[in-house]
Formats: C-alpha cells, sequence, structure tokens
C-alpha cells in the first residue's frame, strides 16, 4: 500500500514538473521571438505573433493563457521579454500595450480549435490557421481599441499605423504556426 502512494506522488511530481517545463518553454519561446525583432513604427515586426499561436496551439487553453499570462507578468515586474528588449509598465501600459495584451487572445482562440476532434492533416492546419486568425483578429481589436484611447486619434489611422502594414507577415506567419503546430501537436501531451 505504501509503495502504491509513492508512485502516485512520483506521478504527480513528474506530472507538474512538466507542466511548469512546458510552460516555461513556451514563455522563452515567446519571449526569443519578441527579441527576433525590426523596428518599423510603433509596433516592430516581431516573431511574437507566430510564438503565441504556436503556443497556443500546441499547449491547450490552460497551459497556452498561463504562458502568455507569464510571460506578460515577467514583462509588467521589469524582465525585458518584450519586443526590443523593453519591459515595464511603460512597455505594457503604453500606446501599444494593448497588442501585447491581446496575444492572451491570440493564443486563447487556436487553443480551443485544439479541443476539435479532426485528425486529417490539412483539415487540422485549416482549423488551426482560421483559430489563429480569429485570436489574431481579437488581439488587433484590443490593441487598436487602446492604441486609440491612448492616442486619441482616429481608427482608421491607427489601423494604417499599426494593423496594415503587419498582416501581410502576420498572415504568413500565422500560416507556419499552424503547419508547426500540427506536426509537433503529437510531441506535446
Amino acid at each position: 500500500m505504501k509503495n502504491s502512494a509513492n508512485n502516485t506522488a512520483s506521478k504527480r511530481f513528474r506530472s507538474a514538473a512538466r507542466e511548469i517545463a512546458c510552460i516555461g518553454l513556451a514563455v522563452a519561446v515567446i519571449t526569443v521571438c519578441a527579441w527576433t525583432s525590426l523596428p518599423v513604427g510603433p509596433i516592430p515586426f516581431t516573431l511574437q505573433t507566430l510564438a503565441v499561436a504556436l503556443v497556443g496551439a500546441l499547449l491547450g487553453w490552460k497551459r497556452g493563457t498561463v504562458a502568455v499570462a507569464v510571460y506578460l507578468l515577467m514583462g509588467l515586474v521589469g524582465i525585458p521579454v518584450f519586443a526590443g528588449f523593453k519591459c515595464g509598465t511603460a512597455a505594457l501600459f503604453g500606446p501599444t500595450g494593448g497588442y501585447i495584451f491581446g496575444f492572451f487572445f491570440a493564443a486563447l482562440v487556436p487553443a480551443l480549435f485544439r479541443l476539435l476532434p479532426v485528425k486529417k492533416f490539412w483539415v487540422r492546419t485549416a482549423l488551426f490557421y482560421f483559430g489563429n486568425l480569429l485570436g489574431l483578429a481579437v488581439c488587433y481589436f484590443f490593441g487598436t481599441v487602446w492604441f486609440v484611447l491612448m492616442y486619441r486619434c482616429s481608427v482608421g489611422y491607427a489601423l494604417a499605423l499599426c494593423v496594415t502594414p503587419y498582416i501581410i507577415p502576420d498572415l504568413v506567419k500565422l500560416a507556419v504556426a499552424a503547419l508547426l503546430a500540427v506536426r509537433l501537436e503529437k510531441y506535446v501531451r
């Protein structure tokens, strides 16, 4: 009986350790992808959208959203995890902070698509891509509203400056994220 209890405790510990490791790795991937940036205007071109969509699709809604929340908290407390090695309240609550907060939704929506029981590769890839698009649309919406409120500018100006230049690159990144998610999901439990 005692051996059975030890095995159960050992399995729980390994499971918790695996969960923490997955979330930590996801945060690291998002951070490295944020640092991979090309400064253009108020919002740099980064690989964050790819990483956030991939994390959501691979880890599911619980672990994926926890990973993004940890990423946001790390930036808030002063760890330079954001694009351009930025951190703190100035980065998170500045004019483009809405897009950073929007990453939460950009991970959550494709994570919910993971729950669909579709097995065919291209259909599953298309579903993840659609989920990524919806998540990005929510991220764009949240970030644009935030930008308009911070700068007191028109929606058209905010879209022209913060969304339009990023649409094509983001569509490509989301396609890559969907393909990677379907290829890698069998390795992530």
